[in-house]
This record gives structure tokens, C-alpha cells and sequence, in this order.
């Protein structure tokens, strides 16, 4: 059972290198190409929208969002154009041994974050200042 867990993230991993290459495709559609670039920007980048170290939801995006998000993006690609960038993100992660990393993606949580902090203080802490 292990092999298999171990076999599907690495199948996940290479799913999210593939929407890399899917979203910069010209035969892919706009709604999949809008998707894989939300997919790609999010799985890229280095800072995780829920971080690792808190209890069960730190790694709830990992474990359900995101492959819930890739396997949607992929279903949308046309089948032949799938295949040519699977192979290319075979290609990639065998020659660069690693995922690339999206630096828009991590610009993007740490706005969400920004976001969120700002729509806190204003919901919570602005009321109590009587502002």
C-alpha cells in the first residue's frame, strides 16, 4: 500500500509540472489554461496557503485540495495535448531533478494572506478601537 501512496504523489507531482507546461500550450482551451495557471501558481509555489505546522488542516491542501484541483485542470486538456506535456514534464523533472517553483504563486498567497489579515482587523479589532 505504501508503494501505491508513494506511486500516486509522484504521479500528483508530475501532474502539477505537466499543467506548467499545459498552461503556456496553444491548443488548450482558455478555462483549462485559467485553471492550470491558478493549479500551477498555488502547487509551485514555496509558501503554502494553510502551513504545514498547523494540526490536520496544514496538510489538508496538500493531501486533498490541490490533487481535487489537478485533476480537474487535467480532465479539461485535451487528451494528445496531455500526452505531449506529460512527456514533457517527464523530460523536465529528469533532467532538472526537481519541480520548478512559481515565485507569482507565492506573490499570490502572501497577498491572500495580506487580504485576509486586513479583512480580520477590519471585521474584529477596528470596532473595539471605535473607528
Amino acid at each position: 500500500m505504501f508503494d501505491r501512496l508513494k506511486a500516486w504523489a509522484k504521479r500528483i507531482k508530475r501532474d502539477g509540472v505537466t499543467l506548467w507546461f499545459a498552461s503556456r500550450h496553444p491548443a488548450v482551451p482558455w478555462l483549462a489554461k485559467a485553471l492550470a495557471v491558478f493549479v500551477v501558481a498555488y502547487a509551485l509555489s514555496p509558501i503554502d496557503l494553510i502551513p504545514d505546522f498547523v494540526p490536520v488542516l496544514g496538510y489538508l491542501d496538500d493531501v486533498v485540495l490541490l490533487p481535487a484541483l489537478i485533476w480537474a485542470a487535467i480532465r479539461l486538456i485535451p487528451a494528445p495535448v496531455l500526452g505531449e506535456c506529460r512527456e514533457q514534464a517527464d523530460h523536465w523533472m529528469s533532467q532538472q531533478g526537481r519541480k520548478p517553483t512559481s515565485r507569482v504563486g507565492a506573490l499570490l498567497i502572501v497577498a491572500i494572506w495580506i487580504g485576509a489579515s486586513l479583512a480580520l482587523w477590519q471585521w474584529l479589532i477596528k470596532p473595539w478601537l471605535g473607528s
